[in-house]
């Protein structure tokens, strides 16, 4: 009965180490560039490659792009070498209004609904808070980004 036991509780010991083994060799991905890309070019899925890690060192993994999907669509801020990890500080939103590109701005608070043109005066991703020159008067004022390319001021 003794060795029965004992033998139960050697094998429950050596499937919960199987078990952790198998889990500290699963590996992560990563996402790489296939060739260089350079800064201001936005990032297609031709361009990139998913690799294994060798090493399981989780405290690069926050700050490395670990899916293509992660970096799909973002702009370069600078140069991606080929075969090199992609930092995801490296990338950014592409802009949805570029700077001196007129826009439609407007402001809407309650049933009031102001619309003019505005010339952004630097680019701005979709949420980004941006300064603005209203076309007619020249005033320069500050704004967010929307999904459509406008901006509005004012309360939100």
């Amino acid at each position: 009965m003794l060795r029965l036991r004992l033998s139960s509780l050697v094998l429950g010991a050596a499937l919960t180490l199987a078990a952790f083994a198998g889990a500290a060799v699963a590996q992560e991905m990563a996402v790489v560039a296939k060739r260089v890309i350079y800064p201001g070019e936005t990032v297609d899925a031709g361009a990139l490659s998913e690799v294994k890690l060798r090493r399981g060192n989780n405290r690069i993994l926050t700050s490395i792009a670990q899916y293509a999907d992660q970096v799909t669509g973002k702009v370069a801020k600078r140069t991606l070498l080929p075969g090199k990890l992609i930092p995801i500080n490296a990338l950014r939103e592409a802009y949805m209004v570029e700077a001196g590109a007129p826009v439609a701005v407007s402001y809407v608070h309650g049933g009031l609904q102001i619309s003019t043109i505005g010339i952004p005066l630097q680019p701005g991703a979709i949420g980004d808070m941006v300064k603005v020159r209203n076309a007619d008067s020249g005033a320069v004022f500050t704004g967010i980004v929307m999904a459509d390319g406008s901006i509005r001021v004012g309360a939100i």
